[in-house]
């Protein structure tokens, strides 16, 4: 495996017998187990912060709904789901949950571990600086994390740079996975509904680009369609873009307005990354557009697949 460069480190302070050994009270009380909160980023409708959890002298991540959203019954399964599949899934590609509660309210939260790291879109914004081999270890990672999810019936739904991690020891992980899909034991679709964009013309150099930019460009055809037989293909559609985006520096679909680039993603047949930049290796080349295929059936069918297609001597001849 490559070796990335260098993270700087956060500061962590050194342990002391006071913190390791301090007894825990005789009657707890669970408003009290977490404190000095930070906030780290704001979503469309959740709240993340960093906390000290009291019990085990730890930094970890937090977790919620914003108060506009704490009380709504939809969302609230959301988080529920979100939760519960990243702590069913346990894999060495996703964020360690630790514990799902409700606070002094009676509003969901759910904690995991805090990573310190760079996004794969921060790392795109500065693709020059690694080479080849580094960024596609990074999708292999993903598609490790991927392969888990689809084996137990999860499709993730959301894969984007803005969504994959990458820490200061090599750790890649797949985070959020608040747009999971899962079906009841009859194989009956989850009542709530999908959130699609709207289809206004609405220019995406504006106010909500990232957000847009984030969930649309990485769409399957199938799902920006709502088909009702999407499965795990769609994901491999996704990565199949942040793949090509490694490639060539660009999405294949292309548009200045919801309108366009969903017209784009439907009807257009993307360039080849060989049209677009040099020194694209043909096996790499020809992996990317078979994910990207229309047609689930055409494209890579599994995670396993594709890491074994990334794996192979790519190189230049």
């Amino acid at each position: 495996m490559s070796e990335y460069p260098k993270f700087k480190l956060p500061d962590f302070p050194t342990l002391f017998i006071e913190q390791t050994d301090k007894d825990l009270a005789k009657k707890n009380d669970g408003n009290f187990r977490y404190a000095y909160f930070k906030t780290i980023a704001k979503g469309g409708k959740s709240l993340i912060q960093s906390c000290k959890d009291m019990h085990l002298n730890r930094i970890i991540c937090y977790k919620s709904l914003l108060p506009e959203f704490a009380d709504d019954a939809i969302e609230q399964k959301r988080l529920l789901r979100e939760a519960r599949v990243s702590a069913i899934l346990q894999h060495p590609n996703t964020v360690p949950t630790y514990e799902l509660g409700r606070d002094n309210k009676g509003h969901y939260y759910f904690t995991m571990k805090l990573v310190h790291g760079y996004t794969l879109r921060e790392i795109f914004d500065y693709r020059e600086r690694y080479d080849l081999g580094q960024l596609v270890e990074i999708i292999v990672q993903v598609a490790r994390a991927l392969g888990c999810a689809h084996s137990h019936g999860v499709i993730h739904r959301d894969i984007k740079p803005e969504n994959i991690l990458v820490g200061p020891y090599g750790e890649v992980l797949l985070l959020d996975w608040g747009l999971a899909k899962v079906w009841d034991q009859k194989g009956r679709q989850s009542p709530i509904e999908d959130e699609i964009p709207q289809r206004e013309s609405e220019d995406l150099a504006m106010t909500g680009h990232q957000k847009l930019q984030g969930t649309l460009f990485y769409m399957s055809p199938e799902q920006i369609e709502r088909d009702p037989g999407i499965d795990s293909r769609t994901d491999i559609y996704s990565l199949g873009i942040v793949l090509y985006e490694a490639l060539t520096g660009r999405t294949p679909a292309q548009g200045e307005l919801i309108d366009e680039v969903i017209h784009s993603t439907l009807n257009d047949d993307p360039p080849k990354p060989s049209t677009l930049t040099r020194n694209i290796p043909p096996m790499l080349e020809d992996t990317v557009m078979r994910c990207l295929n229309k047609q689930a059936d055409n494209r890579v069918q599994t995670s396993a697949e594709l890491i074994r297609l990334l794996q192979q001597n790519w190189s230049l001849i």
